[in-house]
């Protein structure tokens, strides 16, 4: 029998979207990226898809899409992030699935349940909801159906496998420790079987109750926990000779967290390249495969019985995520999860008043509010087919507000099940970030609720979250955090309006002319009426909700701040399209309300708007410095006053990197300083616009090779702190055939080979 080998990566991040805004606000511990997506897409997703094999001298060999050689599943919420902010790592990671298919029949991505909850404690109906989205979405992605489906934190018990199998999945992958006793696929021969006694080289049979089966893998566990924490990947020979030695008949498969490839561990995904080097393993006998072309091949031969509920990473079965059950990240020992249960009890209080409240009013507006509750996933996959989903699943002759309620609450159903997502639970307190976003995702759930009729839901929430307390130093309740960290996020016309003037603001753009500022779920627009020397600011502004058909008309007053603090002005918003001022004294509202990372959103794009007047004034200053830059004297080493020359030198670098300066005999000493001035301010500037450059220089269609060899030539002549990894993708993309190309990947630190 053959040898196989299957290395499965979990690719998931909790769900961070501000669920009014609907993008990505700023979190302090991810700097200096804005947020832990970006930061984590940086080190592991993107690295993984163009993962370094490295020879000779620690030149690059070649760029391997890792995605192509790996099983692997993306949290849909995750991957529809991905999308958004990085088409080639989305393109990539795509093009990986096709390739595996093409070489083995099968694609080696996987689906995942859709928003992480841990499915043993989910309703039947929040079961099937979480599969249906989650075919939904990877269908849509993928262009093919999910063979098989991930289950979060591989929580599993025989209802949750129903659903799998009623959907039409085909296997999942379990832990071993989750095997409770084994028999041949026809027979009732049980035998009781343990971690260490389970065959996991093998694929077994689930038969269900209702007569449906599914097929599970069991990954290897020690060489599993070995890639996860103990620090295998720091040497890629290591890690490929454990592989050869762990491989047997059959299928070793290792599965963990995708982002232990690079985020975890520094070039671990240039570990698992060397690896997985197919010329290498084939030597050893070793066949790379995924989970659906094994199981093709291979079809279960027994059966298996499991143990349930049970899950990776709890001991106690799932208790994990409802009780105190001692199960921790292990951060600090002497404190309690006992906050889990009444958490988890305030969470499913709303969902059962936001489940009543969906069906009851739905039957008003929907053609069946179950089918249309279970084909959303399409919608939460491609908002654009919004107007489809419309026409096939809510009732004729709706009106706009009738619309509106109706995308509300399948909304409203949405954040609600969003706030189960499992990390909610994982950790060891009630105020980490991960507890206060799923009472934030609830908070929405809850307001949409009302804003279609519902009644108040939030004061019985917040009796049952009293009896949650945190473990800090002031022992907060789950009503106290409520009020401080999770109320302040809530949007209002108030704050949007002040958030859309002050992003105009800072952005260095006047309100002349009509202003729109948009997130991906709202979007402001904004007029200005009367403008005093003194006085508050006076306008109009129209808020459009993504979910709904009407928009909303305001009034507005900008008291600004006197002082430089943007921050310390106020704002007062009435409803209605009166261009009269607001008389009455009804609300003020102060940015200092704000979150604080909507407060931080603000603060950032002001330091870009910042950074774009200070590069186009340096810009407009170097350009007459070029012409006072003199030939230097005999036996002159550097610039009088260098260190005033210096402030100007990252406009200076630019200009030469990207070819701009004529020949002139001055431009050597000019050089010169800028090679040798040792003192130079944060280029950060000036290397994204010559990347932007290079770029540019390197389409794939029509890529100037010239062009982009002269600027990295240049570029290290002057010793400009260059992150050249973009570049290398993009180069290695066209091809390294033509002699420009070679010279260019020589500089950038490719191994080539002349014919």
């Amino acid at each position: 029998m053959d040898k196989y080998l299957c290395v499965h990566g979990h690719f998931y991040q909790p769900l961070r979207e501000d669920p009014w805004l609907g993008e990505i606000l700023p979190e302090g511990s991810a700097a200096p990226y804005q947020h832990w997506n970006e930061r984590i897409a940086r080190e592991s997703y993107a690295p993984m898809a163009w993962a370094r094999r490295l020879g000779e001298q620690g030149k690059i060999t070649e760029i391997v899409n890792l995605y192509e050689w790996i099983s692997f599943n993306f949290g849909p919420t995750l991957l529809g992030w991905i999308e958004r902010s990085n088409q080639d790592l989305y393109a990539r990671i795509l093009e990986g699935d096709r390739a595996a298919k093409e070489r083995l029949g099968f694609g080696g991505a996987l689906a995942q349940i859709y928003h992480h909850v841990i499915m043993p404690l989910a309703s039947k109906r929040d079961k099937k909801l979480q599969v249906a989205w989650a075919t939904q979405d990877f269908t849509a992605r993928f262009k093919r159906f999910p063979d098989g489906m991930w289950l979060p934190e591989t929580a599993v018990d025989t209802p949750t496998l129903e659903v799998l199998a009623e959907a039409g999945l085909a296997f999942t992958v379990l832990a071993p420790r989750q095997a409770g006793a084994v028999a041949d696929v026809n027979g009732d021969n049980w035998e009781d079987v343990t971690e260490s006694g389970l065959d996991i080289r093998r694929p077994y049979k689930v038969v269900l109750p209702s007569g449906r089966a599914i097929a599970v893998f069991f990954y290897h566990g020690v060489l599993s926990q070995a890639i996860a924490f103990e620090r295998l990947l720091e040497n890629g020979g290591a890690f490929r000779e454990r592989l050869i030695q762990a491989a047997a008949p059959g299928l070793t498969s290792l599965a963990t967290d995708g982002e232990t490839y690079g985020h975890h561990f520094k070039f671990g995904e240039m570990a698992l390249a060397f690896a997985l080097d197919r010329q290498a393993l084939d030597k050893e006998g070793i066949r790379l495969t995924n989970y659906a072309a094994y199981l093709a091949a291979n079809p279960p031969t027994r059966r298996v019985r499991l143990v349930e509920p049970s899950s990776w990473s709890c001991v106690h079965g799932v208790e994990r995520w409802q009780s105190d059950c001692g199960c921790t990240a292990g951060d600090h020992a002497d404190w309690n999860q006992k906050w889990r249960t009444p958490l988890r009890e305030g969470l499913n209080h709303v969902k059962e008043r936001v489940d009543a409240h969906f069906f009851g009013l739905g039957k008003k507006l929907f053609q069946d509010p179950e089918a249309a509750l279970m084909g959303y996933g399409q919608v939460l996959a491609n908002p654009e087919t919004r107007d489809a989903f419309a026409a096939e699943y809510l009732k004729a002759g709706l009106g706009p507000k009738d619309q509106s309620a109706a995308f509300k609450l399948l909304g409203m159903r949405q954040w609600a099940l969003a706030s189960f997502a499992s990390c909610a639970w994982f950790f060891d307190d009630l105020g980490r970030i991960e507890p206060i976003n799923a009472m934030t995702f609830c908070l929405r759930a809850m307001e949409m609720a009302k804003d279609t009729g519902a009644e108040d839901f939030e004061p019985e929430f917040l009796n049952i979250l009293e009896r949650a307390v945190s473990n800090g130093p002031d022992k907060q309740n789950g009503r106290e955090l409520f009020a401080s960290q999770v109320l302040p996020r809530r949007e209002t016309p108030q704050s949007l309006i002040a958030q859309a003037l002050l992003t105009q603001e800072a952005q260095s753009r006047g309100l002349d002319e009509p202003a729109a500022i948009s997130w991906p779920r709202v979007s402001v627009r904004l007029t200005l009426e009367s403008s005093p020397e003194e006085g508050p600011v006076s306008g109009k502004a129209v808020i459009t909700q993504a979910l709904d058909s009407e928009d909303a008309d305001f009034v507005w007053q900008w008291e600004k701040s006197k002082s430089a603090n943007p921050l310390e002005c106020r704002f007062k918003v009435v409803p209605g399209k009166d261009t009269a001022s607001p008389a009455k004294e009804d609300f003020w509202f102060s940015p200092h309300d704000l979150a604080w990372n909507k407060r931080q959103a603000l603060a950032l794009t002001f330091v870009r708007g910042a950074e774009n007047e200070l590069w186009e004034r340096r810009q407009s200053l170097a350009e007459t410095a070029l012409h006072l830059f003199l030939p230097w004297a005999e036996s002159q080493e550097t610039q009088n006053l260098c260190g005033v020359w210096g402030c100007l030198w990252p406009a200076l670098a630019w200009r030469w990197v990207e070819g701009s300066l004529r020949e002139d005999p001055k431009e050597h000493d000019l050089v010169r300083f800028l090679k040798e001035y040792k003192d130079r301010p944060e280029p950060a500037g000036t290397c994204t616009r010559v990347e932007q450059k290079i770029l540019q220089s390197l389409q794939k269609d029509s890529p100037k090779l010239e062009n982009a060899l002269g600027m990295v030539e240049r570029a290290l002549e002057i010793g400009l702190p260059f992150d050249w990894w973009p570049v290398q993708n993009r180069l290695w993309k066209i091809g390294l055939d033509k002699p420009e190309a070679k010279k260019l990947a020589g500089l950038l630190g490719f191994q080539v080979r002349s014919k």
